[in-house]
């Protein structure tokens, strides 16, 4: 089980960017996938999760509304689109999966625990100029 984020870059505050999360080695159908960040001196916080098995999604409230989380089937890839951004979204992204997650599905109560997520990707940088 492999995956990869891409996408991370330099944008001005109300600009664009798009992730990828490249997965191998599963199928989506019994995960979940969630972006999580981690900003300098601050704890991961996960933002957007999507179900494998029925796509549904959820996001955290930092997010929501300027955020969206899509894949294009059950094999790959998983997108986050992050739109309106501010530098208080400058940070490190990652991707993750996670079978208890895709079980209970992303509308649980956990489904941002990351203690839950056995793999993840290594991790795009994101930054926001002001």
């Amino acid at each position: 089980v492999q995956l990869q984020a891409s996408g991370g870059g330099l944008v001005q505050s109300g600009g664009s960017l798009r992730l990828s999360c490249e997965t191998s080695g599963f199928t989506l159908d019994y995960y979940a996938i969630s972006w999580f960040r981690q900003a300098p001196g601050k704890e991961r916080e996960g933002v957007s999760c999507i179900s494998g098995s029925d796509s549904t999604t959820t996001y955290s409230d930092s997010v929501k509304g300027r955020f969206t989380i899509s894949r294009d089937n059950a094999a790959n890839p998983v997108y986050l689109q992050m739109n309106s951004l501010g530098p208080e979204d400058t940070a490190v992204y990652y991707c993750a999966a996670s079978i208890p997650v895709g079980v209970a599905g992303c509308t649980s109560p956990n489904s941002f625990i990351a203690r839950l997520y056995d793999e993840w990707g290594q991790g795009t940088q994101v930054t926001v100029s002001s």
